[in-house]
């Protein structure tokens, strides 16, 4: 990423969404009292917050906040993009803040989003957002100390202590182990039988998937592999940490990521889903994106291409959160509500950047 000093010239905003629904956003703040924090055990409980996406028939006037300004602060400062500190938390979303979800009683499906390492749950807003607009709940979880910025309801703001640690493969190991350990808390908060979000009676909860960008995305096998509430699940762009045993994953899964980085036989980070591929035994496919970079899947891509910040993409950012939202919806839709998605079965004239790929071979199918 080029650094520069943006002056944005109008507020940063969010695409639209392409569903028919009114979207509405809320947060929740949660507490496992099960478990210490495992990055920092003298905080006490691990503590969690996690932004709602639903479905609204009742839109607010309000928009719902993207970050708060001391989140901006620090997500800059970590990149080291001078500018305005608060311009992210100025970013015009599209949902309404805590309006009233709609749906059936146990009629929604739910998809949980986990981001990147140090990135906040806000840069998945523009996939959220999309998929609430299809009839969808989502939950973005920041895991905390694992963001640049986490902020609580009583004014209290985390940082990135999970970043001081020696970055070997034993602590992504611990990182996954632990955000799956996340993931399954708030399914228990959002589906048990003492829910602690009103509106989480219109969930059903026999339709789960996950999705998760870079470790996030690898977290997502974690998750599936400790947790069978997970149906479904997207790894967007991650790097694998943790084997799939040589029992398998029978569930769908998709791997989605750069074509640079990605493509089979290319060693390295691809060298983790070919060892991956094997033990899926269900539905699959491993999908490559041309001239995108790791930004391009959320919404980092977005605004630095508004702030005229150089990411280093050839694929626009707009095209980019496109291809991230048709395909995360296509394979969600197939596996949650048994649509026939003739997207996933090959090559699209629609989307030409995306290639269809196989371990053995490397190539196009």
């Amino acid at each position: 990423m080029k650094h520069t000093r943006f002056e944005p010239g109008s507020t940063p905003h969010l695409p639209l969404p392409t569903g028919p629904h009114a979207v509405g956003a809320t947060s929740l703040h949660l507490t496992d009292g099960s478990r210490p924090d495992p990055w920092a055990p003298e905080a006490g409980a691990r503590e969690l917050m996690v932004s709602l996406w639903s479905p609204t028939a009742s839109p607010s006037g309000r928009r719902a906040p993207y970050m708060t300004p001391t989140e901006s602060e620090l997500f800059l400062k970590e990149a080291g993009i001078p500018g305005p500190s608060d311009v992210l938390s100025t970013t015009r979303t599209n949902a309404s803040a805590d309006a009233q979800p709609a749906g059936p009683e146990r009629g929604l499906p739910l998809v949980v989003l986990s981001p990147g390492f140090t990135k906040p749950r806000a840069t998945l807003t523009t996939l959220a957002e999309d998929l609430a607009s299809h009839g969808y709940m989502v939950a973005a979880i920041d895991h905390t100390y694992e963001s640049v910025a986490t902020a609580f309801p009583d004014g209290r703001v985390t940082t990135c202590t999970a970043g001081e640690v020696t970055h070997d493969e034993a602590f992504w190991q611990r990182l996954v182990k632990g955000r799956a350990a996340d993931v399954s808390f708030v399914l228990d908060e959002l589906t048990g039988p003492h829910a602690k979000w009103d509106a989480a009676r219109l969930i059903d909860p026999s339709r789960i998937a996950m999705v998760g960008h870079s470790v996030g995305g690898a977290s997502a096998i974690t998750s599936m592999l400790a947790d069978a509430r997970v149906c479904a699940g997207i790894n967007i762009d991650g790097t694998t940490h943790f084997p799939i045993p040589n029992s398998g994953l029978t569930r769908p899964f998709l791997f989605l990521g750069r074509q640079s980085q990605y493509s089979p036989g290319s060693g390295g980070a691809a060298a983790t889903w070919e060892r991956d591929w094997h033990h899926l035994l269900g539905w699959k496919r491993w999908l490559v994106v041309a001239g995108a970079e790791h930004a391009s899947f959320t919404d980092v891509g977005l605004l630095a291409e508004q702030f005229e910040i150089e990411m280093g993409a050839d694929l626009p950012a707009v095209r980019a959160s496109e291809i991230v939202r048709r395909y995360t919806r296509a394979f969600l839709d197939l596996h949650l509500r048994d649509r026939p998605q003739p997207l996933l079965e090959g090559p699209s004239q629609h989307y030409p950047k995306i290639e269809f790929c196989t371990p053995k071979t490397g190539t196009s199918i």
